[in-house]
């Protein structure tokens, strides 16, 4: 039999309350714009905590190896109204936490920057997929986890490509951001041999996305403004805005398939990934929130890690020498997803696999066999070393 004497067990009790006291807090900032992206599809309607509860998993995850380490991470959200001023919330949360996340557009993202310049405080880009701000826009407090749209459309073009559907009909949309995602593919079909044989714009004339007539009104439309093409072998649609890219999919003139904004979509995580012990982290998560888990819960989940990963590895909270090491050439991090991801020294974008979906199954996952790069077969998915226009500063 053991006995403890009062004067051990008030010891004991002593000795974990100093350790608890003296563990390294790891602060990590969330900043988003309040409110919910529209969809057309009601099934694909994001939740409020979309991204933030990818974060809140990802701290989960590193205090429980930070335990062991005498380290304790935080997260702090804040949301900003369409009013508020970036600038001066970003500096309100990094005078509380070394580290931000952020899902913010890309002007917004490059205010926030400018503003934490000379704090030190790094910014982790989970939702902006805007190509110049890891080109002629970068900057070195940014560190970039979601993907470029050069990125997807490389990652799309490269299985089209793989499939022998070199020919394609190009629909895109009207507004700014359709036509940067027009570029990304126009881009990809040159850099892999596809033709594009003709594009077709289609205007967003505004009115009811959802109406009583809708679903007559789009299958008599749709035929209509797809008829009528010189051959080709898939439908490759531009369409972030939302407008009408969900209605193509087996409505088309032509029986062809779609890919692009609907049909084969190109993005970072689908619900469906059940490769490479994804099912444990879907199974974790769905636990906790009650939802499936998306592209940006994932790309925030990451970032989290990220940090995480650097403060166990080099053992400190200190911003610097987590950031320091975050863009070092020993970073690496598991994401699940059949391979270590690591940080393009020249732009600091993420390096990883891009998921094809179909919305139900993951149909492939690029870069495909057969496309190679001198140093990494990921580097075929966006803008490379020689091609870069960053200067970080």
């Amino acid at each position: 039999m053991i006995r403890w004497s009062v004067a051990a067990i008030g010891f004991c009790i002593a000795a974990t309350s100093v350790l608890a006291a003296d563990a390294t807090e790891i602060g990590i900032g969330y900043l988003a714009r309040a409110g919910i992206k529209p969809k057309l599809s009601l099934v694909e309607l994001p939740a409020e905590n979309d991204g933030m509860a990818g974060a809140r998993l990802a701290v989960e995850d590193n205090n429980t190896t930070g335990k062991f380490l005498n380290q304790r991470f935080t997260l702090e959200e804040v949301r900003l109204k369409d009013n508020d001023d970036v600038a001066k919330a970003a500096t309100a949360l990094a005078a509380r936490n070394g580290f931000i996340i952020a899902d913010l557009a890309a002007d917004d993202l490059l205010k926030a920057s400018d503003a934490l310049r000379d704090r030190g405080t790094l910014l982790l880009n989970a939702g902006a997929i805007d190509d110049r701000l890891r080109e002629q826009d970068c900057r070195a407090n940014i560190i970039h986890v979601a993907p470029t749209r050069s990125m997807l459309a490389d990652a799309l073009a490269q299985y089209l490509v793989w499939k022998q559907w070199k020919r394609w009909l190009f629909v895109l949309g009207s507004h700014a951001q359709d036509r940067l995602y027009a570029d990304a593919l126009r881009r990809a079909a040159t850099r892999f041999g596809a033709k594009i044989v003709q594009e077709r714009v289609l205007e967003d004339t505004g009115g009811a996305r959802r109406t009583d007539s809708g679903v007559t009104l789009i299958q008599r439309q749709i035929p209509v403004f797809t008829q009528q093409a010189p051959a080709y072998d898939v439908l490759v649609a531009a369409d972030e805005s939302e407008v009408f890219a969900s209605y193509l999919p087996y409505r088309t003139w032509d029986p062809r398939p779609v890919a692009g904004s609907a049909g084969l979509v190109p993005t970072s995580w689908h619900a469906a990934q059940d490769q490479w012990g994804a099912i444990q982290i879907q199974n974790r998560f769905a636990k906790l929130n009650l939802r499936p888990m998306t592209a940006l819960d994932m790309q925030a989940w990451t970032a989290a890690r990220m940090i995480g990963e650097a403060a166990s590895r080099t053992r400190s909270g200190d911003t610097k020498a987590v950031s320091t090491f975050v863009k070092g050439p020993d970073f690496s991090i598991a994401a699940f997803k059949g391979r270590r991801l690591t940080l393009r020294d020249w732009n600091l974008q993420l390096r990883q696999p891009i998921l094809l979906v179909d919305g139900r199954m993951v149909v492939s996952v690029s870069p495909q066999e057969g496309f190679l790069h001198q140093a990494s077969e990921l580097d075929t998915l966006g803008v490379d070393r020689p091609e870069t226009k960053c200067r970080l500063q």
